[in-house]
């Protein structure tokens, strides 16, 4: 081999050593960027998968409610069959009929809604609603009866219209019965149990034109209705269940011969039932609410004054209508301690505008019953014989067998709150207090004022006019209550 072909030979082989250098280089490179985008793409499917897996769970909530069950105790079913299909001949306009139904269903919404009943639903040309849920009360039941009259005067109201072909039947039944609750933005309900069914029965086993009632629903209502022994119905594991037929609102508490309107005397009685629902809420409030400090104004203050009013009310001869504006007031007079201790009268108004128009009191009733309430600022002085009454209650205590435990507790709320600085000035205030009272009725006066003036004298004697010795005396006693803050202090 001549040495020009050996230089260009290797030559060759240098050039192709370099070119093999740089495409391994270029391999190693593309393997980096390969390598990246793989590690990308996984990276990708993740994200991808992932955003598939939210629309599959926010899909599934979409069509999946949550389903809560929930017990009552004290629910009233009202199950109402409107008969009439069997009227519609052949010739009729079956169109017209269906909208003619649809229109008494809406009507039927209307009335149980103004009731504050519950719709449960619609099956047919029949119609389900349950009072007492999703707020528990006492009055559901007339309530329920109440609306089912309602329901029979519209069909009387519009006989001339194409409603006269429609019947009504209706059963109502008050037990216990489970709920079953669906939506989240508005809750719907569907319940079960012997209830409802003994609710249905009821109806099926009544006239066109009759509600008829289980003994159950009869002993809450009778007192404001008509009722008329309908019979007796086998319920299983219950033996024969009594049953009435319901015929009108009482004549003393209806406006109109038929006995459909309530007068102001049929909602005066409802409200003295309702005031057990309102006490509840607002006793509550004021346990959650009240400083711990009110050892005198707490729950039990407001329950001996909201009683005392009523007694001393039926002793003063008031009426039916008198004895739940004081006893409303009775039970928001000191509920404003929830917000300021000084001003509490005025804030207890405040709450009663806010809370009774929900439990059907009038504005005329509202404005009487922030009057009564004021009427208890101190020092009193009452208008009416209603404020006289409830500033006789409020201080009922002065004239008790128990005023010393429950002035003692007043003390001791005082001298929380730094008003008071020795046991020595309160009993000098108390002397001064009793002395300047004066009980307004004669009831009061008759039953608490000789025992007020025993208790002026008694504190009178425990006045120290020396300083020296009254603060001897309050360390003693001090001493005697270190390590006991709910002693009695029954020798004050």
């Amino acid at each position: 081999m001549d040495t020009l072909h050996t230089d260009e030979l290797v030559k060759r082989i240098a050039k192709l050593v370099k070119q093999n250098t740089e495409l391994t280089s270029e391999v190693k490179k593309l393997n980096k960027q390969t390598e990246k985008l793989a590690q990308d793409n996984e990276e990708l499917k993740k994200v991808i998968a992932s955003a598939v897996l939210v629309k599959t769970e926010a899909h599934k909530d979409e069509k999946i409610e949550e389903v809560i069950s929930k017990k009552f105790k004290m629910v009233t079913v009202l199950f109402a069959d409107i008969q009439g299909f069997g009227k519609i001949s052949d010739n009729s306009d079956s169109q017209s009929m269906i909208d003619n139904l649809d229109s008494l269903f809406f009507a039927f919404d209307s009335i149980v809604k103004k009731y504050k009943i519950e719709k449960i639903k619609t099956i047919g040309d029949a119609y389900m609603a349950a009072g007492g849920i999703p707020e528990k009360n006492i009055t559901n039941p007339v309530e329920v009866v109440l609306a089912a009259h309602q329901m029979q005067k519209y069909l009387l109201e519009h006989e001339d219209q194409q409603m006269k072909i429609w019947d009504l039947r209706m059963g109502v039944h008050t037990g216990p019965v489970t709920a079953m609750i669906t939506g989240k933005k508005k809750a719907s309900y569907d319940i079960k149990g012997d209830t409802v069914n003994i609710a249905t029965r009821l109806e099926a086993a009544g006239k066109p034109g009759e509600i008829v009632i289980s003994v159950m629903t009869y002993e809450l209502v009778k007192e404001f209705f008509i009722c008329e022994y309908f019979g007796k119905m086998p319920v299983k594991y219950m033996g024969d269940l009594e049953i009435y037929s319901v015929k009108g609102i009482r004549p003393e508490l209806t406006k109109d011969d038929l006995g459909f309107e309530p007068n102001q005397n049929f909602w005066t009685k409802f409200g003295l039932v309702q005031f057990t629902d309102l006490q509840e809420v607002i006793l509550e409030k004021l346990e959650i609410g009240l400083p711990k400090f009110l050892y005198y104004h707490n729950v039990k203050h407001t329950v001996d004054v909201t009683t005392q009013v009523e007694l001393i009310g039926w002793g003063e001869g008031v009426n039916d209508e008198e004895i739940l504006l004081l006893k409303t007031a009775g039970l928001f007079h000191d509920a404003g301690h929830t917000i300021e201790y000084d001003n509490h009268e005025y804030h207890g108004t405040i709450m009663a505008r806010e809370i009774l128009p929900g439990y059907n009191y009038s504005n005329e009733q509202i404005d009487k019953i922030c009057e009564i309430i004021m009427a208890t600022k101190l020092p009193p002085k009452p208008q009416t014989l209603l404020q006289q009454i409830i500033c006789d209650s409020d201080l009922d205590y002065l004239g008790r067998i128990d005023f010393v435990p429950v002035s003692n507790t007043l003390y001791r709320e005082l001298k929380a709150q730094g008003k008071l600085k020795s046991l020595n000035d309160w009993n000098k205030l108390q002397v001064k207090f009793l002395s300047n009272h004066q009980f307004f009725t004669k009831t009061a006066l008759s039953l608490r004022e000789v025992n007020k003036q025993k208790q002026v004298e008694r504190i009178s004697s425990l006045i120290f006019e020396n300083e020296e010795e009254a603060k001897k005396f309050e360390d003693s006693l001090e001493n005697e209550l270190d390590g006991n803050p709910d002693f009695p202090l029954e020798d004050l």
